[in-house]
């Protein structure tokens, strides 16, 4: 995303400069150098941080070997590769009109057509891919008749793509003996293809951490799912967060998560509900960090019992209508921002053609009910779960097998 944030008087210059960024990169070598210093090291250092290299870990379990199962990190010994030719080319690849969109807020809507127009107008969509958002026009024709197979090209005729090389270090983690490559995609294959959750069990040894680190993971509901509103009001009602927390307004403290794990468990440090949501899918689990003394074949009962409360237990009515609050008043206070609210509009015209109203959204959570938790709950990790958990676990010792837990406490994906 390409954004900028200034004077109004100026939102011709800036929208010329977003256009000669996007359609005209200069891509120099000596800048190139300094980024791939700057890319290495934050490699590097994410890493080295449980906290923030877990996620992604956890996303190539959940769907090993395919979309969101591709890493997001570039392989360090790859980035030697990528040079102004490479990053031209995926330009020419990817940012296609039909792929584009351009959100402002602040301005008139007409004199952003016409600032977009100018700039973007002569962009042609590709007659073969249209979006379901914009259709091509009659004589419409792609940018480049022949899109490039591969992704990345080969430093020397026996180096592999950096489609084989993300692949390979996607799998790697998750299969120690060589996995068979699969035919490269088109880019068109690429940008169609629909997540397919695998879940599994991974547990990777780290003897010098003084912490493990667990995740556990769903396969969740898409974007577009009507229950996708009843399942962020079950992850604000888990809530959690840090055994530490300055507290206020908004901080989830009475939540779940909170109330009956970190205050009653003095050596877990972190545990929290988490939801990644995307087009077609999302990953919605629980997190839990605790102290290398802590018994860890206690933590996935934990974590389980409190996802069977949601399935066999009522839920108090105050305790819902606060998390149903807690996640309206987030929705309202974060478009206070203009910075957010534009990059919220963008977003949703890309994934639903449309401008979602803060109204809407509000609306609907207003209308979740404790059934419809129940309901939701069974479709995600209840009788209705599709595929095994994605356990995740990182430190001196494993948390032991998931099914006879998830069998105690009645969840599914048995």
């Amino acid at each position: 995303m390409y954004q900028s944030s200034h004077f109004h008087s100026s939102t011709p210059t800036a929208v010329s400069l977003l256009a000669d960024t996007v359609r005209n990169a200069a891509f120099l070598p000596e800048e190139l150098e300094t980024v791939r210093d700057a890319a290495a090291y934050e490699i590097r250092e994410i890493n080295a941080k449980p906290e923030l290299v877990m996620p992604e870990l956890l996303h190539q379990l959940a769907y090993q070997n395919n979309t969101l199962g591709n890493p997001l990190l570039c392989p360090e010994e790859r980035l030697d590769v990528i040079n102004g030719d490479l990053l031209r080319d995926y330009v020419n690849t990817w940012y296609r009109p039909e792929r584009i969109v351009i959100a402002g807020a602040g301005m008139e809507h007409q004199e952003l057509v016409d600032l977009a127009y100018k700039h973007f107008g002569d962009m042609k969509a590709t007659a073969s891919a249209p979006s379901p958002l914009l259709q091509p026009s009659a004589n419409g024709a792609s940018s480049r008749t022949n899109p490039p197979t591969h992704l990345l090209p080969p430093s020397s005729p026996s180096s592999p793509s950096l489609y084989k090389t993300i692949t390979t270090a996607a799998t790697s983690l998750f299969h120690p003996s060589p996995v068979q490559a699969s035919a490269e995609p088109t880019w068109q294959e690429l940008a169609a293809a629909k997540a397919r959750y695998t879940g599994g069990h991974q547990f990777i040894y780290q003897p010098d951490l003084d912490m493990t680190h667990v995740y556990v993971g769903f396969d969740g509901l898409s974007i577009h799912d009507e229950d996708i509103y009843a399942l962020a009001t079950i992850q604000i009602l888990l809530g959690g967060g840090g055994s530490f927390s300055a507290g206020g307004p908004g901080k989830g403290m009475y939540s779940r998560l909170y109330t009956h794990v970190l205050n009653l468990h003095s050596s877990i440090d972190h545990c929290s509900a988490f939801h990644h949501i995307y087009n077609d899918t999302s990953l919605f689990g629980l997190q839990l960090t605790s102290h290398a003394h802590h018994p860890v074949t206690s933590i996935l009962p934990l974590l389980a019992h409190q996802l069977s409360l949601l399935l066999y237990h009522p839920i108090p009515r105050t305790e819902l209508s606060r998390a149903k609050n807690q996640l309206m008043s987030s929705l309202v206070m974060a478009l206070e921002s203009r910075s957010v609210e534009v990059e919220d509009l963008g977003r949703q015209v890309l994934v639903h053609g449309r401008k979602v109203s803060v109204q809407e959204m509000c609306d609907k959570i207003a209308r979740v009910d404790a059934a419809d938790i129940k309901r939701v709950a069974g479709r995600i990790f209840g009788a209705g779960m599709r595929g095994p958990p994605s356990v995740l676990v990182m430190g001196k010792k494993d948390v032991g097998e998931w099914a006879g837990v998830w069998r105690k406490y009645g969840l599914g994906g048995l």
